[in-house]
């Protein structure tokens, strides 16, 4: 029995010894054998309550889109003389696109101006002797119907030469060009796409239980698969009547700066701010324990821990609202809570310094000094 009692001494001084030598902890951090742990001192990190705004986050995905995509088509029929764009060319309203032979309509043209002539000619005759009265009223009519029909003719021909110049309706890129020089197209045949990308939109389907929190000219945080670390701000240009009676979802066009960085095709991922609310205080999430209506947060007050029960409300970017139990300016612990108890002792020291590697090694340290004395 003396053998059996030394050794259990020897264990406990040896314990006593370990602890005592053990390097590079706090020794605040490390529970003694007579210290209750009310009176423990424990390292915590904090971070002040404060008034923000804060929002609900939707994200979304969607592809960008001109907004504008007209076809050029061909109003004649004939071979493509002319044909100075190509795909991608940047191109304004007006510019010639493509020109067809018109050289039959240039000889139309000729013989309707000569026609022209002669009806002018013979209206303006009969106009002279109807004042004398040499003509009768029905020869009269029959010469001023002659005229207006050779005017008629002569713009038909002079607009269907027009359409033999085929011009942009509008500025923009030119997406598709389907025909080559002598080509032969036939009347209405498709040309061109001209895609307008002043401005790019993105179309996104939006539940109906969010687009009713939405409106247009609602600012929105846009973000490019293609250029990740180049943040964009869109608008709600406009948000569809209807919503698809089989998915519920509306869709919802968002609108970008057409400064040719967002391409016709990119993924963009759309994120709405819904709901939200400003004046609120604000903690880091890291600070609020437990969940449901068990919630908590610890407050430091006069150096020590006071357990606050909160009731929460958004959370949104690492921060959560708080509505019940807390005011701005109280700091509130984020770091450091595994440790604590209600009224416990706690030290506020540097959370990129102290707080991680200290505490992580006392805990370490502590483990094989208990194993010892317990041997």
């Amino acid at each position: 029995m003396k053998t059996i009692w030394r050794r259990g001494a020897t264990g406990v001084a040896v314990a006593a010894v370990l602890a005592g030598c053990g390097g590079g902890g706090d020794a605040q951090a490390r529970p003694n054998p007579g210290e209750s742990p009310a009176d423990r001192v424990i390292p915590v990190a904090v971070e002040t309550a404060e008034r923000g705004t804060i929002a609900r986050t939707l994200s979304v995905t969607g592809t960008v889109e001109p907004i504008r995509v007209i076809g050029v088509n061909s109003r004649l029929g004939g071979e493509i003389l002319e044909l100075p764009v190509l795909e991608g060319d940047r191109v304004s309203q007006g510019r010639m696109l493509a020109r067809l032979d018109d050289r039959e309509l240039q000889a139309d043209l000729r013989s309707a101006e000569a026609s022209y002539e002669m009806a002018q000619a013979a209206f303006q005759r009969a106009e002279q002797l109807r004042e004398s009265e040499i003509v009768t009223q029905a020869e009269y009519e029959r010469d001023r119907s002659a005229f207006a029909a050779a005017e008629a003719r002569l713009d038909q021909i002079r607009m269907r030469i027009e359409y033999a110049t085929i011009r942009s309706p509008l500025s923009g890129i030119v997406t598709e060009k389907m025909n080559e020089v002598g080509d032969i197209v036939g009347t209405q045949a498709r040309l061109f796409t001209i895609a307008d990308v002043s401005t790019m939109v993105v179309r996104v389907a939006v539940s109906e239980l969010d687009v009713v929190e939405l409106a247009a000219g609602d600012s929105v945080r846009v973000t490019l698969d293609a250029l990740p670390d180049t943040p964009f701000t869109g608008r709600v240009r406009r948000i569809f009547p209807a919503a698809d009676p089989a998915t519920r979802l509306v869709p919802v066009e968002v609108a970008l700066r057409g400064d040719g960085v967002a391409r016709p095709g990119f993924l963009a991922r759309i994120t709405f701010d819904l709901a939200a609310r400003e004046g609120v205080v604000l903690v880091p999430a890291a600070a609020i324990q437990g969940a449901g209506t068990q919630e908590f947060v610890f407050v430091v007050e006069e150096g020590r821990a006071v357990r606050r029960p909160v009731t929460t409300g958004l959370t949104a970017r690492g921060r959560v609202e708080v509505v019940e139990h807390l005011e701005p300016g109280e700091m509130v612990v984020v770091s450091g809570q595994n440790l604590l108890r209600d009224g416990a002792a706690v030290r506020v020291v540097d959370p990129v310094g102290e707080r991680a590697v200290p505490l992580e090694g006392a805990a370490a340290e502590d483990t094989p000094a208990t194993d010892g004395g317990s041997r």
